[in-house]
């Protein structure tokens, strides 16, 4: 009987759909550890993927932050993940038929990775090394693995349709490679643990002084304490996290080091944490806000902060702000990571509480959120303030220098607009009729909030109570008593800062510089019975 040939080839098709799967996780188990022994972001996928992130339109970023929130950074590694084992596979496919082309594809990618990571701000020539070696080990996987399947049989052999070897060979054979893999990831991150535990042993002994200026104690009634209603101190391990750190820098602070330079700095400094630290502390409850957050978001978070006086360090190395003369408007500040934020040197020094951070709510900060040393400018959005794991404070102008966001379309300057959230009750949220607690936020940083108006059903605005203030530069909660009555009803929310000013109605996205808009939320509330 005459064979089949589309039976006979679909092994060969599954044997090169699996080599090339293979192939690929060892590539990238070779590729994790050799970034253990060059640094974390020059791992293939961490570079690629912090490329990618750099070319994607504002508007396709905007719109994966609505989508995902703060997991947008684990979307986007799996879905490098995916479109990498879909490539590996047709890779593996064309090495059964074409072993040359399939080599090329699976050393391609390689190459891409290596390409990737040399972009990468504070990119050496040594993290292209991971890449490198990550697609030679899957191409050489490749190799063996097709070869040793698709090689004629021995003479006398007893046949096995396309196989060069029995399946059992050839698991044994995809085992060991597995094995080794495994071995060589477990490896890797035991590596890069152990290169970040100076960073971690450093931190552990970290010990906040205490502030030469304390903060008072949250005024009472600051917390209105509703259920539903975010707490007035955001704990740290729920503050909102927004930035394009795909692996979050750890810092060792023994060898942390700022250098403050540029345009008009007559003595620049060089600083490490201890000297940051003889200089006095301060203590301020600030909230910020990320630019991204849309009308009602989440990514705004209040917290007590400890740091140094930013236009005290700015002085003493002669800065002078731009309304006394001085020659620089912008100050940019660079992250590890190689992330620059442009500030208004004004805003800076007109005597708002700037402040190199070194601690959160009580607590060295976080790695997330910036160890050792972070800024904190209230009353601007956090693209224009708040680096995180700050290196370098250059003075210069804005017509000289774009940072990295305002390239990619935000705005250059970007004080916080009034914005008010209702928390509780949820959106369509099914109550009971009867009193009900209409509860949220409202923030005007730097300017504080007068005053919160809330209505149901486009009727006339009521005025909620509001928690006690503490300062200008943190949110307000506030509450509103409800007599709900059967049906489905919208309520919306508005708030006036500390100049009078109220809220907008009308709605813009976050581009180029914040939304604006009234929250509302639709809820039904049932009929007795």
């Amino acid at each position: 009987m005459k064979a089949d040939p589309s039976r006979s080839a679909r092994p060969r098709r599954t044997l090169g759909a699996v080599s090339g799967l293979v192939a690929a996780v060892a590539g990238l188990a070779v590729a994790e550890l050799a970034a253990a022994a060059v640094r974390p972001e020059a791992s293939p996928v961490t570079a690629v993927g912090g490329t990618l992130v750099d070319l994607t339109p504002v508007a396709v970023r905007e719109w994966a932050i609505g989508l995902f929130g703060t997991a947008d950074k684990l979307v986007l590694m799996l879905g490098i993940i995916a479109v990498l084992a879909v490539v590996a596979a047709l890779a593996g496919l064309l090495a059964v038929r074409h072993l040359p082309a399939g080599l090329a594809v699976a050393g391609a990618f390689g190459l891409l990775g290596a390409a990737a990571a040399l972009s990468r701000p504070e990119a050496s020539w040594r993290d292209a090394l991971p890449s490198l070696v990550g697609g030679l080990t899957a191409a050489g996987m490749l190799y063996l693995l097709v070869t040793a399947a698709t090689r004629p049989r021995p003479a006398g052999a007893p046949p096995a349709g396309t196989w060069a070897m029995d399946r059992r060979g050839f698991g044994r054979l995809v085992t060991a490679v597995l094995v080794g893999s495994a071995a060589a990831g477990f490896a890797g991150r035991r590596l890069g643990a152990h290169g970040s535990a100076g960073a971690t042993a450093s931190r552990a002994r970290f010990v906040l002084p205490r502030p030469t200026v304390p903060a008072p104690p949250v005024p009472a009634g600051a917390d209105l304490r509703v259920p539903g209603l975010s707490p007035f101190l955001t704990p740290s391990r729920d503050f909102y996290r927004v930035d394009t750190a795909l692996v979050v820098p750890r810092v060792d602070a023994d060898t942390w080091r700022l250098r403050i330079h540029g345009e008009g700095v007559p003595r620049p400094l060089a600083l490490g944490l201890r000297e940051l630290l003889d200089r006095p502390l301060v203590e301020h409850d600030i909230t910020l806000t990320c630019v991204s957050n849309e009308v009602g978001g989440p990514y705004a978070g209040n917290a007590r902060w400890l740091g140094v006086r930013l236009a005290d360090l700015l002085r003493e190395a002669g800065v002078r702000p731009p309304s006394q003369g001085g020659p620089a408007d912008q100050l940019v500040a660079r992250s590890v990571d190689g992330m620059t934020l442009g500030t208004p040197v004004e805003a800076v020094m007109d005597g708002r509480a700037a402040l190199l951070a070194v601690g959160m709510n009580g607590e060295p900060l976080p790695f997330a959120h910036g160890f050792p040393v972070r800024m904190v400018v209230p009353g601007l959005y956090g693209y224009v303030s708040a680096c995180k794991w700050l290196t370098e404070l250059r003075l210069t102008t804005f017509a000289a220098y774009d940072a990295y966001w305002v390239r990619r379309s935000w705005a250059q300057q970007a004080p916080v607009k009034t914005q008010s959230r209702i928390d509780t009750p949820r959106p369509y949220a099914g109550l009971a009729p009867g009193r009900v607690a209409v509860a949220g936020v409202a923030w005007a940083q730097h300017r504080g909030v007068e005053a919160v108006e809330v209505r149901v059903d486009g009727g006339p605005w009521q005025q909620a109570r509001l928690g006690a203030a503490d300062g200008v530069d943190t949110w307000r909660q506030w509450v509103w008593p409800w007599e709900a009555t059967p049906g489905r009803h919208t309520l919306e929310v508005r708030a006036t800062d500390g100049a009078g000013a109220v809220q907008t109605g009308v709605r813009t996205g976050t581009v180029p510089d914040g939304a604006t808009g009234w929250h509302s939320v639709e809820v039904q509330v049932k009929a007795l019975g």
